[in-house]
């Protein structure tokens, strides 16, 4: 009898044990494919990365002229850096879709998978940060002047912590060559937890949009995914490139177009649009260590999840008020993303405050809700079961009394 190389071959084995002949749920939708999105873009965003740093050059004086170098100098260097920079856009939205789908499917009750993805989170948004201050322009020096002194905030040490990190008083030249090393390893880093991330999920297998159990009904990833999977990474590759090819630069800030000035201040500094949400929260509360700790907990805030209670049903396939706050939360992030992009001005400043407020309830609030609806139906299904007992003991006194007759 002659076997299947994936079946005979030990390594294939393993791989198509991952892959290949993994079992999943029948009824897995659209919002599913996000997951494999993501690693082709991880692994597009490693080798472009790796590809200008050979080019680039961690010195205060050269780093601005460097990113110019690769630009007109390198063979095909311009197409590299707009993959590369657009590609951490398609990254953060591939990721807040991915982590959307997780909130309303309750994928938070899968432990481990959960944790280690929030910690892929904070660790992308890091490289993230990173990698926005190294071209050295204008709105990269001042995004990080601002985000390192945050650090001060922390009582007793966050001087001297925020100092630490500059290797020096300013942002400066070490600055940079420590955020460019931190910046170039860490992308491995983020690669051994997605493989951890994937261990984790096959162990347990995915949930489903229905949120029951699915044990019964499984079907192989290929062809019944696979295919679905490569739909999906092909369409977001078409869209990535035709913003690389057709507006390079769409997503920047024409401040990062001038060179790091110490001596001039931008008008309006602002981070790049996936971190505009924590930063409006940040500046909605006055208090500079308030703001802080309230920008940390809209992240942090998302490992406490997988501790809230379970109710009856998983996810909101089956609760239609909570379906409604959590739109209403959807709603709340991306106002905060856009009241980010506006002066500190009202009405800005009261819609931040109201979005924030709106934001940080979604988490106990829909606990709450979530358990409404499961004691409103108990009561409904009891009472029902109470009357429909009544009418069948009031048929058989009518037929005892008439059998009497």
């Amino acid at each position: 009898m002659k076997y299947s190389p994936r079946h005979s071959n030990p390594i294939l084995r393993l791989a198509a044990g991952s892959f290949y002949d993994l079992p999943c749920p029948i009824n897995l939708s659209m919002w599913w494919n996000f997951g494999s999105m993501l690693g082709v873009v991880l692994v597009v965003q490693i080798l472009s990365g790796v590809i200008m740093a050979c080019h680039y050059t961690p010195h205060e004086a050269l780093a601005f002229s460097s990113v110019v170098h690769i630009m007109h100098d390198v063979n095909q260097g311009w197409l590299f850096r707009s993959i590369h920079s657009n590609g951490a856009t398609f990254f953060f939205f591939c990721i807040y879709a991915h982590m959307g789908r997780g909130l309303y499917y309750h994928s938070f009750f899968l432990h481990k998978t959960w944790m280690v993805g929030v910690s892929m989170y904070l660790l992308l948004m890091a490289i993230a940060f990173l990698g926005y201050v190294l071209p050295w322009g204008q709105m990269s020096y001042w995004g990080a002047t601002v985000i390192t002194n945050l650090f001060s905030a922390i009582p007793y040490v966050g001087q001297a912590l925020t100092n630490w990190i500059w290797g020096g008083f300013v942002v400066c030249d070490a600055t940079l060559k420590r955020f460019y090393v931190l910046h170039m390893y860490m992308p491995f880093v983020l690669a051994g937890l997605a493989g951890v991330h994937l261990f984790y999920l096959h162990e347990t297998g995915s949930n489903n949009p229905l949120g029951v159990d699915d044990s019964g009904d499984l079907v192989p990833f290929h062809p019944y995914y696979s295919h679905k999977d490569f739909l999906g990474i092909l369409i977001m590759v078409g869209l990535l490139v035709q913003v690389v090819l057709l507006e390079p630069d769409f997503f920047g800030s024409p401040e990062n177009f001038i060179p790091a000035n110490p001596y001039k201040t931008p008008l309006h500094i602002q981070p790049e649009w996936y971190f505009l949400f924590a930063y409006t929260i940040l500046r909605s509360i006055p208090n500079k260590g308030g703001g802080v700790a309230a920008l940390a907990g809209s992240v942090l805030i998302l490992y406490l999840l997988p501790f809230r209670p379970k109710y009856f049903h998983l996810g909101l396939a089956f609760y239609p008020v909570s379906q409604f706050f959590f739109w209403v939360f959807v709603s709340s992030f991306l106002m905060l993303t856009f009241i980010g992009m506006r002066p500190v001005q009202e009405p800005y400043v009261m819609l931040g405050q109201v979005s924030s407020v709106i934001y940080f309830a979604y988490y106990p609030f829909h606990c709450f809700l979530e358990r409404g609806w499961d004691l409103m139906l108990g009561y409904i299904q009891f009472s029902s079961t109470e009357l429909a007992e009544d009418g069948v003991e009031g048929e058989s006194s009518l037929g005892y009394v008439s059998s009497n007759l």
